[in-house]
């Protein structure tokens, strides 16, 4: 089979903007279980009683939890769809080429499990990925049946743990043995070794929220981002965000007025305990609504104000999204771990937060740097490389660099 690396016409610069937002939300998130785990995070959070932390944390839970898994899975499908459909154009579309790009991304996140972080998405992603890519010639209406399916319903658990049963899997065994003191001694004086062996564990013991949450998640945003490609809504993104202005606000009001009794009220009556299960799914839900919602402020926002150049910072980091993703990881390590300034469990609400968006900002203005003078971010163009089993160039003519990108 010969394949060729297709030419890079013009982005959409908007889906950048898009990938920019998701990997800052992303950060936001990922670094507060970064500053301690999921094994210890409610004692943790309880010692934080100030306003400014109290408030930061109200912050993170309306606007930030679970909002951005949703759009950073919405956009991977629609990227997907993208690639194929271009490749189905050309009559160049080979599913082993997607198959080894998948394959690809999966020894990426191995490697991050293991080096840097336990909190790794791209194993997901590129399983995930190979099923989206075998749906693309369903029709639009199999396709958001199917992502619908995913979405509502709600007996994954029942199934995983039926599952787990028939082959004697126990994730719970693997963090059995520690303890949130242990864990702390680890990751702020233990061995690098020690904390390789820390992350597998962590990762193993995980995959009923990574499967019985996060999969059935990730594969309906997959198909929906699918369907999106497949009608071509990128190519008219201001017509399609003003027809489904009235819906979204609508949407909008809805989930909010929800997720505030949800968080704020339901907890302190008995009938939230009963059926915490259904209130529990009705939030998922919410979220999502809420990710498909900062997309159409987004969105309306660049098409209909003057914010277009503000906003439009986003792109950089956009562009190099799995350089930044990974980045994102390798800082926490140095910040947290032994290997650096050792801050595990140190950091409140607030300064995570912050240190969150300054993280970020450095990642915008690294971003726009790197790519005055290069196609691709590095890890993007290594991906491309191996993809395509040669060696590509990277680097821009010096006709095409821009004055400002």
């Amino acid at each position: 089979m010969n394949e060729q690396p297709t030419k890079i016409k013009k982005r959409f610069e908007l889906l950048d903007v898009f990938r920019g937002f998701a990997i800052l939300g992303i950060f936001v998130v990922n670094i507060v279980i970064m500053n301690s785990t999921f094994l210890n995070q409610d004692e943790f959070s309880k010692q934080w009683s100030s306003s400014i932390d109290q408030i930061s944390e109200k912050i993170l839970q309306l606007f930030f939890y679970t909002k951005f898994f949703p759009i950073f899975s919405l956009l991977f499908g629609l990227g997907i769809s993208m690639q194929v459909l271009k490749l189905f154009d050309k009559n160049k579309f080979h599913f082993s080429f997607f198959a080894r790009r998948m394959f690809i991304l999966f020894i990426f996140g191995v490697l991050h499990i293991t080096l840097l972080w336990s909190g790794d998405v791209l194993n997901l992603y590129a399983l995930l990925g190979v099923f989206t890519t075998l749906m693309i010639k369903r029709s639009n209406k199999s396709i958001l049946i199917l992502s619908s399916i995913f979405l509502f319903f709600p007996f994954y658990d029942l199934i995983l743990e039926y599952i787990f049963n028939l082959l004697n899997f126990k994730p719970e065994i693997y963090l059995s043995d520690y303890t949130g003191k242990t864990v702390n001694r680890i990751i702020k004086n233990g061995s690098y070794i020690e904390g390789i062996k820390l992350r597998l564990l962590e990762y193993l013991s995980n995959i009923p929220m990574l499967f019985g949450f996060l999969a059935p998640l990730a594969i309906s945003m997959f198909l929906l981002g699918l369907y999106l490609g497949k009608n071509k809504i990128h190519e008219s993104l201001d017509l399609f965000i003003e027809k489904i202005k009235k819906p979204m606000l609508v949407i909008a009001i809805v989930t909010n007025i929800y997720r505030i009794i949800f968080l704020f009220i339901l907890p302190n009556y008995e009938v939230y305990r009963t059926y915490q299960p259904i209130f529990i799914k009705l939030m998922g839900l919410s979220d999502v609504a809420m990710a498909l919602f900062y997309l159409w402020v987004i969105g309306w926002f660049w098409y209909n104000t003057k914010l277009k150049s503000s906003l439009s910072v986003l792109k950089y980091a956009g562009r190099m999204a799995l350089t930044n993703y990974i980045m994102q990881s390798f800082i926490g390590l140095i910040l947290f771990s032994s290997i650096g300034f050792k801050l595990y469990e140190t950091l409140s609400p607030s300064e995570t937060l912050l240190t969150a968006i300054s993280v970020f900002i450095f990642q915008v203005i690294l971003s726009k740097i790197w790519l005055t003078y290069f196609q691709f971010g590095p890890l993007e163009w290594l991906w491309r490389c191996l993809t395509y089993k040669e060696i590509l160039p990277i680097k821009r003519r010096k006709s095409t660099v821009p004055n400002n990108l």
